[in-house]
């Protein structure tokens, strides 16, 4: 039943959303247990970065050939198994290992759930599926640390993933209720030699950002990471020009929309969850706010994520894609400004508050037109290759913008990300000016 498309799709985003959030509030009593040291406790994050962002495209590309409902299955039947195995794990070791499972299975269902929508919506509602699924995103990453600051509490750090299990059955029974239209998925084959070098570029440079905070951009373990990530990336592109069957397949490589949207998520999360990051310590750091405290004074952001998505929809039939991504990102801009400005990183609540507000429309406004035009604009038969390079962008955004926040020191960090986030800019402008697709002439680049 196409009907179901949605609810599976804003679900199992939200699954995942969810449990990167509470993973957070969970580490502190996790490493009192199990006696794990800093840089154990660091691998049960970076172990599920580094295998979720290398998967994300290939995973993607298998859902083209064999069906997304069918990996969308498999994955979050694996996302929940894992997550049980992580609440009964007896060591650190066997968290880290299963946190990188559980990466890969996160990898395996992710692009599905942007897929499944392109395949079950039509054109005219795509947008506001899109919407509703940042509305929940926002809602999963907001109540995230609330939920887990309450489990923790009172049950201890394995509930966290308990909770997993339960949502992934829920999940996985309304995913084989769905019956998504037949498409043809022709014969092609997945280019391995293309997914092994994609896979292990991107592993490289997720896990170098991610090491940056504990030893800086000039480290030469950060500096070597990062040139072998760009000498794989450049054996990967002769590579794929070569090939017959490119694992980025050419009609989404050559797609400016595409593109456009990819670079315009990667600055913008990164300006973004850069921000939070940066801000969380200074409020917490500074003014010896605790995290319910810290998390109470940024909740105008995921309020305005909630409610400006669907407002972000409204503005693309009205304005196109290109005006409201570029006011969007111009509001994101504008609100980390707002943090590095008069009210100190949070000093001032009604600073911090407006500064949250800002940021919570901005992004909403971004992610709504972005992941409209990324998923609409898919050429046939490549929705999941697409929905795996959106995914891939949304994972190594983040982990960008903390390196930034961490390796530039605290008292620039934040003007360095308001840079990075007008980056965004110029990929707003490279956006379509109206929707096509539509009988009044506005609809977003096929969604």
């Amino acid at each position: 039943m196409s009907r179901l498309a949605l609810p599976v799709s804003a679900a199992a985003a939200m699954l995942v959303a969810l449990d990167g959030t509470v993973l957070l509030i969970a580490q502190p009593s996790m490493r009192r247990e199990l006696g794990a040291g800093a840089a154990q406790l660091q691998w049960t994050s970076t172990g599920y970065l580094v295998a979720v962002a290398a998967l994300l495209v290939v995973s993607g590309r298998l859902g083209d050939r064999y069906g997304h409902r069918g990996t969308l299955l498999a994955g979050v039947l694996g996302f929940g198994a894992a997550s049980a195995g992580i609440a009964l794990a007896p060591t650190v070791g066997w968290v880290i290992g299963l946190r990188v499972a559980q990466g890969a299975f996160g990898a395996l269902l992710q692009p599905g759930t942007l897929a499944l929508l392109r395949l079950c919506c039509p054109p005219e509602r795509l947008g506001r599926a899109i919407a509703v699924r940042t509305g929940a995103i926002a809602v999963a990453a907001g109540a995230g640390p609330l939920l887990g600051g309450v489990l923790v509490g009172q049950f201890g750090w394995r509930a966290v993933f308990w909770i997993n299990v339960p949502a992934a059955v829920l999940i996985a029974a309304l995913t084989l209720a769905l019956r998504p239209p037949e498409v043809d998925r022709g014969r092609s084959r997945l280019d391995l030699a293309g997914a092994v070098l994609l896979a292990a570029a991107l592993a490289v440079l997720v896990h170098a950002l991610a090491e940056v905070p504990g030893r800086g951009w000039a480290a030469a373990g950060t500096l070597a990471e990062l040139a072998l990530s760009i000498g794989l990336l450049a054996v990967l592109i002769g590579h794929e020009r070569r090939a017959a069957e490119p694992v980025v397949p050419r009609p989404v490589a050559g797609s400016r929309p595409v593109i456009g949207s990819l670079a315009l998520l990667l600055t913008s999360s990164a300006g973004l969850f850069g921000t939070l990051f940066s801000t969380t310590f200074r409020l917490q750091d500074a003014l010896r706010l605790g995290p319910l405290d810290t998390a109470l004074r940024m909740l105008p952001l995921t309020a305005l994520m909630v409610l400006g998505a669907p407002a972000a929809e409204r503005a693309l039939h009205r304005y196109g894609p290109r005006a409201t991504a570029f006011v969007g990102t111009l509001l994101l801009v504008a609100g980390v400004g707002a943090l590095a400005g008069p009210g100190d990183g949070g000093a001032a609540t009604v600073a911090t508050a407006v500064a949250s507000a800002l940021l919570g429309a901005g992004f909403a406004a971004v992610m709504v037109t972005a992941t409209g035009s990324v998923v609409g604009d898919a050429p046939p038969g490549y929705a999941g290759a697409v929905g795996g390079l959106k995914q891939t962008a949304m994972n190594i955004g983040p982990t960008l913008g903390i390196a930034t926040a961490s390796g530039v020191g605290p008292h620039t960090a934040l003007p360095a990300l308001a840079a990075v986030a007008a980056g965004g800019l110029l990929p707003a402008a490279a956006l379509p000016a109206v929707r096509r697709g539509s009988r009044k002439g506005v609809v977003v680049s096929g969604g």
